[in-house]
């Protein structure tokens, strides 16, 4: 199992737009997306003691997440996505789940278990069935990411996130949510897998970036509900 470095990062929309064009000369656009640029809408699990939620509060240094992803809305195509910490380092596993799947256990149900599903499909039940776990929280962005092959590098610049607690409204095409930043600053986030190459290295060093250990579920989850701001 490969783990990688994630640096996190919170910038604001001046230093977003100067890193664009900066990286833009040595890396690609993301493949997905309009020119790498697309919307991520996840519906994070925690069980009855929310222990995502305090293991990431605490700092747990071996921590992990269950949550279910749409790009751009797509629902042909949902991922169900497992996120490890270990150490600092991330890893992430993914499997396609049907709609109907993802329905069942978006409204607290269990879809019948298969011989053929996947591992990651059978461990995700059993967390589930063991831990009386729920869908929490949905958190939806704006992602453009740039890629380049040397190291495995992917840096993404997140905007606009914001927190739904509806979580039957993940299909929404138009999904109320609370922001969970304030306006006009960002996450960028840099992941590779052992170094960095040193012309992306030396174009970040141009903007001044002070690491942070950002979560956007803590930060969800830390948000009024829909209910209490109306």
């Amino acid at each position: 199992m490969d783990y990688r470095v994630e640096n996190k990062y919170i910038v604001d929309e001046a230093q977003i737009e100067y890193l664009k064009v900066r990286l833009s000369e040595c890396m690609k656009a993301d493949a997905h997306g309009d020119d790498g640029s697309y919307l991520i809408r996840s519906v994070y699990f925690d069980d009855m003691y929310d222990t995502a939620l305090q293991d990431t509060i605490a700092g747990v240094d071996n921590r992990f997440k269950y949550r279910i992803r749409t790009y751009d809305n797509d629902t042909n195509v949902i991922n169900l996505e497992l996120k490890k910490m270990i150490h600092g380092y991330k890893h992430k596993d993914s499997t396609a789940l049907t709609k109907e799947e993802a329905n069942l256990y978006i409204n607290g149900q269990l879809p019948a278990p298969k011989k053929e599903d996947e591992a990651l499909k059978k461990e995700f039940y059993s967390y589930i069935s063991c831990n009386n776990s729920k869908p929490k929280i949905i958190v939806e962005y704006e992602r453009t990411a740039l890629v380049e092959r040397i190291g495995n590098v992917r840096i993404t610049f997140d905007k606009n996130i914001g927190a739904c607690s509806k979580v039957e409204a993940f299909y929404d095409k138009i999904m109320p949510v609370v922001p969970v930043m304030e306006e006009g600053y960002h996450i960028l986030e840099v992941k590779y897998d052992e170094l960095l190459p040193d012309y992306i290295l030396r174009i970040l060093k141009e903007v001044s970036l002070s690491k942070t250990s950002y979560s956007k579920y803590y930060q969800a989850r830390l948000r009024p509900t829909l209910g209490e701001l109306i």
